[in-house]
């Protein structure tokens, strides 16, 4: 399957390092049922990014459940080595894995590899890194991702100079690239982030610090819908 499989247009796709690990599987459950197609999964080194975060053997532990309901799982890796990190993806459950702009040199070998293992390919970068350093590479890419704030914790607040950004990277793109936005992202920005030009959209805190995380979800899908 593709990124054109999975998706319906633009999507929320929350982020699973937000979520209360305690009750991982109801919460993805809950989630699922309230219309998730895609979720979003960070893997943190301790290197590339100060936390050590979630890795393969929590992915494998929700694979299943959310393959079994028709989602899919977005692995991002915020790491200093991913070429040694996207077998372990694979193998686990994931669907499609995005690594960093800042820590290779040789992009599309990368990416080739991803696909060599049935995965879907992203580029992300940093808000220190410029757009038109990814644009070229990411052409090669099924998305790119624009980070809106600095990678590392959930909770962060949205940088609004990543708004220019989405609309430059956007633009720099061809259509069949996605754009997607991590970071920051609330009831109160989501409108303007899509209207810049992103259609694949990571919400964390917003969802899973919610009361009700299934009625945030949807409120955030109907803002962008």
């Amino acid at each position: 399957m593709s990124w054109d499989a999975w998706i319906r247009g633009p999507e929320i796709e929350p982020s699973l390092y937000a979520a209360d690990f305690a009750r991982l599987g109801d919460e993805v459950e809950t989630l699922l049922a309230a219309g998730v197609r895609v979720f979003h999964f960070d893997v943190g080194d301790g290197h590339f990014v100060e936390p050590i975060t979630i890795g393969p053997v929590v992915l494998r532990s929700i694979a299943e459940l959310v393959h079994t309901r028709g989602g899919a799982l977005d692995c991002h890796l915020m790491v200093d080595n991913p070429e040694r990190h996207i077998p372990q993806i694979a193998d686990a459950g994931g669907d499609s894995v995005t690594f960093h702009h800042e820590v290779t040199a040789e992009p599309d070998r990368l990416a080739a590899r991803a696909r060599e293992l049935g995965l879907g390919a992203g580029l992300a970068f940093n808000p220190e890194s410029a757009v038109e350093e990814v644009s070229g590479a990411g052409r090669a890419f099924d998305l790119v991702l624009c980070m809106s704030i600095h990678p590392g914790y959930s909770g962060q607040t949205f940088l609004p100079e990543s708004l220019d950004r989405i609309r430059a990277l956007r633009a720099a793109l061809p259509d069949e690239v996605h754009v997607q936005v991590d970071g920051g992202i609330t009831a109160e920005n989501v409108t303007a982030v899509r209207e810049a030009g992103a259609d694949l959209i990571v919400a964390g805190s917003a969802v899973f610090a919610a009361d009700d995380p299934a009625a945030a979800y949807r409120r955030l899908a109907d803002l962008v819908a």
